[in-house]
């Protein structure tokens, strides 16, 4: 049996084991836990995020510049996932980096220097990329909500929360781009809502 190198695409022959029709499931470091276990609905949810950003990359209308960045957000969601389904005291495994961190923290300055103060809070909505890139985020929001059950259950890479937390900004700020760069007018919170 040959040894699977640290940034090696992973190889997949068969899709399906039976391994977890009773319910369990096996974590990367290769431990049976319930399928219910917190770890597995964090990096669940983180996976459904991923399918939410697929949505957005297939829309027509999503701005060329935003694709790579979005494309690259993808593969740091499956590190992501890779490092919630390893217990975070096993050593030499793919965990998320503070570099992967700055790289969000510079997208979201650099998409927002060009945005307009916010005047009030921004309704989900405007192009269909904007309300997708909200729904994105919404998710993503439920993500780090699980991720921080599973820290409190088990103990999570610290980085991975800060991932989450910036990520759902980045995906704020990107829906405010999205918009702008339509020409679209922001939907914004009017308190105590419009009559119809």
């Amino acid at each position: 049996m040959t040894t699977r190198k640290r940034d090696e695409p992973v190889r997949l022959t068969r899709i399906y084991t039976r391994g977890g029709d009773r319910g369990e499931t096996s974590l990367g470091d290769g431990s049976r836990v319930p399928k219910l276990d917190c770890r597995i609905g964090a990096f669940g949810a983180v996976d459904e995020l991923n399918a939410q950003l697929g949505l957005v990359l297939a829309c027509a209308e999503l701005p060329e510049r935003f694709r790579p960045w979005l494309r690259a957000i993808q593969n740091g969601l499956f590190d992501v996932g890779a490092d919630l389904s390893v217990p975070f005291g096993v050593s030499d495994r793919l965990r998320v980096t503070q570099a992967a961190v700055d790289d969000l923290e510079r997208l979201c300055d650099e998409l927002n220097a060009d945005l307009p103060s916010l005047r009030s809070f921004v309704l989900p909505g405007g192009t269909e990329t904007a309300a997708r890139l909200h729904v994105a985020r919404t998710v993503c929001r439920r993500a780090e909500r699980e991720a921080l059950v599973a820290d409190r259950e088990h103990g999570i890479n610290p980085l991975v929360l800060a991932y989450l937390n910036r990520l759902s900004d980045f995906l704020f700020i990107a829906a405010r781009a999205a918009n702008a760069e339509a020409g679209r007018d922001e939907p914004l919170w009017k308190p105590g809502g419009e009559t119809a």
